[in-house]
């Protein structure tokens, strides 16, 4: 997953330019070193920096064409707070503000620089902007905070750029009595630009029945599934299962979506004699979340979650469940079969879920190892974000693909899922995650409600401090 960063290095000409011009070259040297892709803007000036307004519009323009997806605006020396502020504005895209540590006076006691008075100068002007931004710590290009803060905010702004615009393909109606899973089409839209592709599930039908027709694909994908899973159910049902994954592989790629919310029961049942659980692992697996139940915010939730990873892990979408028999801080998490392969630490096997008696799901216990989980969720017109780390750790088999996960104060948490305005499902991946969707609330218009760990300890990790 590619993030494009518009690169525009600021100065004031009361400080040294020369100083300026060195540290903006050592900027864009450390940027490539860690392989980030920028778009510059050498050509607007002799010094490739900014501090005209009348270069910023041609430098919105560049970043426009060019596609970037956020800018970084190291002020260099003290920085042009007015000339940063009308570029942000304009771009409307999540903005780093950072500066390169000033060095000790000069004998003379001169000061070349001065860019952390700078920082406090723009951070009020972006305010005055109404223009959210992400801040890491005054620290050396060298310091590891610099690498660890760009990194972070790569990811952010992969999680805002997915949100933005996104699409979901529904594929027929919640089930009757989950109430759970509703949600407001319309807010959606009006709110964040997020989008539904509704489609009945007869049209799933008919594209089931024509990826049956495509000999060559569903034999390549019955091939596939025999070599990645133990198959515990028949011929037919074992095909069924790769013409539901071609099938909903191609609607989703037909309508532009980004992630599917499905009826996984119970008309599915009764038109193919199939769990969708296996067909919504391999689709998982391929980059392409699905969600059960009909769950939007579920699909919401899993989309972020594999951005917030810059789609180097995948997502699992899961149920709480229960707590674990014999530790008071660990709890399961279970669904019947949709997660990724990839996230399975023994050979999967194609079965039959826990409470149903039709073929399809998955069963494999999940690898080790420290997850995020969360829920995008909302009600009565405000929206949060609920986040926070967890660990797995032993517990008692059970059907399906599960892990048992520790976190700190269950009690907490608990209460959180039973006040809302959350639900049974959340969505996880492996790897800490929590600061970068903690920050990236601020461009999503969504409130950030963690547990686990304390605002002040995310806060803290984003602007560098513990590195």
């Amino acid at each position: 997953m590619s993030i494009r960063i518009g690169f525009a290095p600021t100065r004031r000409s009361i400080f040294s330019a020369p100083d300026a011009r060195k540290y903006a070259g050592l900027i864009r040297e450390k940027l490539a070193g860690l392989g980030v892709d920028f778009v510059d803007i050498t050509e607007f000036n002799d010094d490739g920096l900014l501090y005209d307004p009348e270069d910023g519009v041609k430098i919105a323009k560049k970043f426009k064409e060019q596609n970037v997806d956020a800018l970084f605006v190291p002020h260099c020396n003290f920085g042009c707070e007015y000339a940063v502020a009308s570029l942000a504005r304009e771009m409307g895209k999540p903005v780093l503000l950072w500066g390169p540590r000033d060095e000790r006076p000069d004998e003379r006691g001169i000061r070349l620089r001065d860019t952390q008075c700078g920082l406090f100068a723009t951070g009020k002007a972006l305010r005055r902007f109404q223009v959210p931004f992400t801040y890491l710590k005054n620290c050396r290009i060298d310091d590891a905070a610099f690498a660890e803060g760009i990194d972070l905010f790569l990811r952010v702004a992969s999680v805002v750029k997915m949100f933005r615009g996104m699409r979901i393909l529904q594929i027929s109606t919640r089930p009757y009595d989950f109430l759970t899973t509703m949600c407001n089409e319309g807010e959606l839209l009006e709110r964040f630009d997020i989008r539904l592709a509704p489609l009945p599930m007869t049209e799933l039908m008919d594209a089931v029945k024509t990826a049956r027709a495509d000999r060559e694909n569903i034999n390549a994908t019955v091939s596939g599934i025999r070599g990645a899973m133990d198959v515990r159910v028949t011929d037919e049902a074992l095909e069924s299962v790769a013409a539901l994954k071609l099938a909903m592989r191609s609607l989703a790629d037909g309508y532009g979506c980004q992630a599917i919310a499905l009826q996984c029961w119970d008309a599915l049942q009764t038109e193919i004699g199939i769990m969708p659980c296996a067909a919504n692992a391999l689709l998982t697996d391929e980059g392409l979340p699905v969600a059960c139940e009909t769950d939007i915010h579920g699909a919401i939730t899993s989309v972020l979650m594999q951005a917030a990873q810059l789609g180097a892990e995948r997502p699992f979408f899961a149920d709480w469940t229960v707590r674990h028999p014999d530790n008071e801080y660990a709890e399961l998490l279970q669904h019947c079969g949709p997660w990724p392969l990839s996230i399975a630490q023994v050979r999967p096997a194609l079965d039959v879920p826990l409470a149903f008696d039709h073929p399809g799901s998955v069963s494999a216990l999940a690898k080790d190892g420290v997850v995020t989980l969360a829920r995008f969720d909302g009600d009565g017109g405000e929206y949060s974000l609920l986040m926070g780390p967890a660990r797995t750790v032993e517990g008692p088999y059970t059907k399906g693909t599960y892990m048992w996960v520790e976190v700190d104060n269950l009690d907490e948490l608990e209460e959180k899922l039973v006040r809302g305005p959350y639900v049974h499902h959340c969505s996880g991946v492996y790897g800490d995650v929590v600061p970068v969707l903690y920050e990236a609330c601020r461009y999503l218009g969504v409130t950030p409600d963690p547990f686990g760990i304390t605002a002040r300890e995310i806060e803290a990790a984003v602007r560098g401090e513990k590195a």
